[in-house]
């Protein structure tokens, strides 16, 4: 097959398309921030009231969380009633920002093809979706030349990265990363991986690239490191990182995941090579991601797909065979029908943290962590977990263990007793939660419930998220309903079914 590449066109060159602000219409141009509503239960709700109400309005903790779908959604109780769900498991899906809810709505009507349609809203969907770019661009402070990628996930973002590795790369990763981040290196053709131990310091962390670039054979090089841990919410040093990764040669990227709902993202600034994040932890749940940096290696790299919107050209030779001349843009890793919703919904995400304030959205999470952590530091039975140590700079993911209970029943009893949703288990981190838990090489652990008894020792942990949608009520609700369950035990029997533990049927 031979293959040549040519630029892509912007999406201002395709033929018949308007300009961006005249295509799109009054209803869809960004609104300004919905004023927070309430995050009371509904009438008829039973909902239990706080140990510590918030009753200090100069504490940031109590200003009004942003609007998120679901926020009064009641559920039923094992023991009887209802209850406001309080959703406290952001690390793995935040609840949709009612502003992206309410553009998404008021823009469906509107849906049409992207590129190269001649139709109205054709033009109108493609304006969108490349304005979408943009704003993600500047959410994330990327340099003049950056490339900004839609993709289905962080997961799909990075082993789309992989895929474009130059021959001969070599992959630094360290063992306490997400799967996302540490897998996808191993399935890259001809790249060789280092998996660092678990430091137990930023600044150990930084002392083990160091080392390890310092003794790396001449060729390309690339380090991949998390911005928070989606473990223990504690932030990593990325911008010293990248300076070590550049002192050597080497380039990095940022899976920012975990960093991007809780804390403002600047690529220029952190100086990484490219940034990698979902829109579903992002308060946009439309199956879209984020791959944005430098766009060379992803320019001479095979597109991620074969398929339409790749090609520039693709002709039939005399001797039989294909000739494909793709894309050297974004799109030449874009193939298929992209996902326009999404795209613009992450976009609508980006404009809402930035018009929220940014810098108050972090004060309030500080404020509700802390209070989060004296609560559970009130309980003896609980024990944090942490890499970096208790003093260390966290967003708000917090995971524990409490003694004489394992934790996938102890989380079940969270769900069914009082209506709060946390997750248990390894959370596709498995090598991580082994080193916090002092687990040995060979003890078996799996995420899902395991086949011990309420009180045995289980290799899994409780993981409590939260972010800009959270009412203070929620996490003094969870505070609470840890202290309950520690005193006085579950008030229900459980068993596991299928991987979960759940509420025995009477």
């Amino acid at each position: 097959m031979t293959v040549t590449t040519t630029a892509t066109p912007s999406a201002a060159t395709v033929s018949g398309t308007v300009s961006s602000t005249a295509a799109v219409p009054a209803a869809l141009s960004a609104p300004a921030a919905p004023a927070a509503a309430s995050a009371a239960a509904p009438a008829g709700a039973a909902e239990p009231a706080c140990s510590d109400p918030c009753r200090d309005v100069s504490d940031p903790a109590c200003r009004a969380p942003l609007p998120v779908l679901g926020r009064d959604v009641s559920v039923p109780l094992v023991t009887g009633g209802t209850v406001t769900y309080a959703a406290l498991d952001y690390a793995a899906s935040a609840p949709a920002l009612q502003r992206v809810w309410d553009d998404v709505a008021a823009y469906a009507p509107y849906y049409g093809s992207v590129h190269r349609g001649a139709g109205y809203l054709s033009q109108l969907s493609t304006d969108l979706f490349e304005q979408s770019r943009a704003t993600v661009a500047e959410f994330l402070g990327c340099r003049p030349g950056d490339q900004v990628l839609f993709t289905r996930s962080t997961t799909d973002s990075l082993n789309l990265l992989a895929a474009a590795l130059p021959a001969g790369t070599r992959v630094y990763v360290f063992e306490t990363e997400h799967h996302a981040a540490l897998l996808p290196w191993q399935r890259a053709t001809d790249a060789e991986v280092v998996c660092l131990a678990a430091p137990r310091t930023p600044e150990q962390a930084v002392a083990a690239l160091d080392v390890a670039l310092h003794g790396a054979p001449k060729g390309p090089k690339l380090v991949c490191v998390t911005g928070a841990s989606n473990v223990t919410g504690e932030l990593w040093p990325v911008r010293e990182l990248a300076a070590a990764a550049h002192r050597h040669g080497a380039r990095i990227v940022l899976d920012a995941a975990q960093l991007a709902p809780h804390h403002p993202v600047d690529v220029a600034a952190l100086d990484v090579d490219w940034v990698a994040f979902s829109g579903h932890k992002l308060y946009a749940p439309f199956g879209s991601g984020v791959l944005a940096g430098r766009p060379d290696w992803l320019r001479e790299a095979e597109p991620y797909l074969a398929g339409g919107g790749a090609t520039r050209t693709v002709t039939r030779g005399a001797d039989g065979r294909v000739d494909v001349e793709w894309h050297d843009g974004a799109a030449r890793h874009e193939a298929g029908s992209p996902n326009v919703i999404g795209a613009y919904a992450i976009a609508s995400a980006c404009r809402a943290l930035r018009d929220a304030g940014f810098e108050a959205l972090v004060e309030r999470e500080r404020a509700l962590l802390a209070r989060l952590l004296d609560g559970l530091g009130e309980i003896g039975a609980v024990r944090v977990l942490s890499l970096f140590g208790p003093g260390a700079p966290r967003v708000g993911v917090v995971s524990f263990v409490v003694d004489g209970w394992n934790s996938s029943h102890f989380a079940a009893a969270l769900s069914a007793e009082h209506g709060i949703g946390v997750r248990d288990g390894l959370f596709c981190a498995h090598p991580l939660v082994r080193v916090l838990l002092d687990s040995d090489p060979g003890e078996p652990g799996e995420c899902g419930a395991p086949d011990a008894a309420p009180g045995e020792r289980s290799l899994n942990a409780i993981r409590v998220s939260f972010g800009a949608g959270t009412p203070v009520e929620h996490v003094d609700r969870f505070v609470a309903a840890v202290r309950t369950l520690v005193r006085d035990g579950a008030a229900w029997r459980y068993t596991t079914e299928g991987g979960r533990c759940v509420p025995q049927k009477d």
